[in-house]
């Protein structure tokens, strides 16, 4: 760190020491706890990238872990040092992220993931990100993966036997996921109570069943007799992953074989026929169907390693200075 600081970090600790303090506005919110070569950080920048960082505000935190508040609030202080000193050796160096760049990024983070734009929005939405934060991400790691390649003169190679090991040690992250179709015959006990109606509800369902067993079309005969949802079109109840429907129906649909109906199955309010439409069995992507996203996840590992030890070394070589009060 240098002894001496920037021109710019000495007149401002001049100024705030001589003001009044009666005359600064919003004291809480604009209050310097960091200064970084020219720069300052706020009280209010730092509490916004707690919330960013965490999803809790500082008072939030002071509820929910007192005790890890003052080492939250120092490594979020200095991912903001850190982010600040790459920001101006950025502007230094030029180096610009058109929007096309960041958009393209985007899209092929899509494509590895197979996601929709819809789907990959409500991921987003999921990890508390809009659709606009995330570009800026983007936009700041693009930045810094410049920076890294600027700066750091040895070029990153990964290794095909590395994309392979990686392949190998996380084979469960390159699965598709089974999936099954399934339609439903319902019939709907309109009066719990009365033993007479379930009598007469598990008569019609036994009937029903040995229609199916008989060679009756499912979907014709929930057209006929289904009181559920999607009796209108044969019964079809949409596609699941076995893990969204409950334990009951799961231990049921894996017995089934495709094409196979279930025996009648006692509801809450009524009893239910089930077929088994299709089942997807779940699979592993092959390594040269995800190879190319593999090396995208070790390239930014290795950018992310290379950035760490090179903005250590900037840090030791600019002037930061971190106010006590501020943690």
């Amino acid at each position: 760190m240098n002894r001496i600081p920037k021109t710019m970090a000495v007149l401002f600790l001049l100024y705030v020491s001589i003001i009044p303090s009666r005359v600064l506005p919003a004291e809480t919110c604009n209050r310097v706890v960091a200064i970084v070569n020219n720069e300052v950080i706020t009280q209010y920048e730092l509490e916004k990238r707690i919330r960013e960082v965490t999803g809790f505000s500082t008072d939030d935190l002071k509820t929910k872990e007192p005790q890890r508040l003052g080492e939250t609030r120092r490594k979020v202080l200095d991912l903001l040092i850190d982010e600040k000193i790459a920001e101006e050796k950025v502007k230094e160096l030029n180096i610009k992220v058109t929007q096309k760049q960041v958009e393209a990024t985007i899209q092929r983070m899509r494509e590895n993931q197979r996601m929709s734009h819809e789907e990959f929005l409500a991921q987003l939405e999921k990890e508390g990100l809009t659709h606009e934060k995330f570009q800026q991400k983007v936009r700041r790691d693009l930045e810094r993966m410049q920076l890294v390649e600027f700066e750091v003169r040895s070029k990153i190679i990964i290794r095909d036997e590395a994309v392979k090991e990686y392949y190998e040690r996380n084979k469960k992250d390159f699965g598709s996921a089974e999936k099954v179709r399934i339609s439903g015959i319902f019939l709907i006990l309109k009066r719990p109570d009365d033993s007479g109606e379930m009598m007469a509800i598990q008569r019609k369902g036994e009937e029903i069943l040995s229609r199916i067993r008989a060679g009756e079309d499912f979907g014709e005969l929930a057209k006929a007799f289904s009181d559920g949802p999607g009796a209108a079109s044969g019964g079809d109840l949409g596609v699941f992953h076995p893990d969204q429907l409950e334990p009951q129906l799961r231990k049921m649909i894996e017995t089934l074989k495709e094409g196979s109906v279930s025996g009648l199955l006692p509801r809450q309010n009524g009893i239910l026929i089930l077929k088994l439409v299709e089942k997807q069995e779940g699979k592993i992507k092959p390594l040269d169907e995800v190879s190319e996203a593999i090396y995208s996840i070790l390239y930014r590992e290795e950018v992310e390693s290379r950035y760490q030890s090179w903005i250590q070394g900037l840090r030791e070589s600019s002037y930061t200075r971190i106010l006590p009060e501020s943690l």
